[in-house]
């Protein structure tokens, strides 16, 4: 299975837990599992993008972006980008976006295996001594 079909399965997969976390719980609980879910889903998008990128540059590209949307909270987000990306910087979400970046990475690398899982013989046909 190539990684972008694994980028965009763990995206689906990324989708349907934050809409059951938020049909299901509630609170505190609902808020920090969906912040995140949301770079767990950032990170599936990186996948599909740049399937070639290591799982921990993966990770880091969609914390980045996690952390640069929370600090434009700061000096205002477009009424129109709102809904997508909220309009009040709450400093905890910054843990919550490095939690979701690592389950982004443990989720990229065993992807990333699969693919390499067996490489072809550099020198095939060549005696070994």
């Amino acid at each position: 299975m190539s990684r972008r079909w694994w980028g965009l399965g763990a995206g689906a997969t990324t989708v349907a837990a934050g809409l059951g976390v938020r049909a299901w719980t509630g609170g505190a609980f609902a808020k920090y599992a969906g912040d995140a879910l949301y770079t767990v889903a950032v990170c599936a998008v990186v996948v599909v993008v740049a399937p070639r990128l290591r799982p921990v540059v993966v990770a880091g590209v969609a914390l980045g972006f996690s952390w640069a949307v929370e600090l434009l909270q700061i000096v205002g987000v477009p009424a129109v980008l709102r809904p997508l990306l909220g309009a009040t910087f709450n400093a905890p979400d910054l843990f919550w976006y490095v939690v979701g970046a690592g389950v982004g990475w443990c989720l990229a690398v065993p992807g990333r295996r699969r693919e390499t899982a067996h490489p072809a013989e550099p020198c095939e046909g060549v005696a070994r001594a």
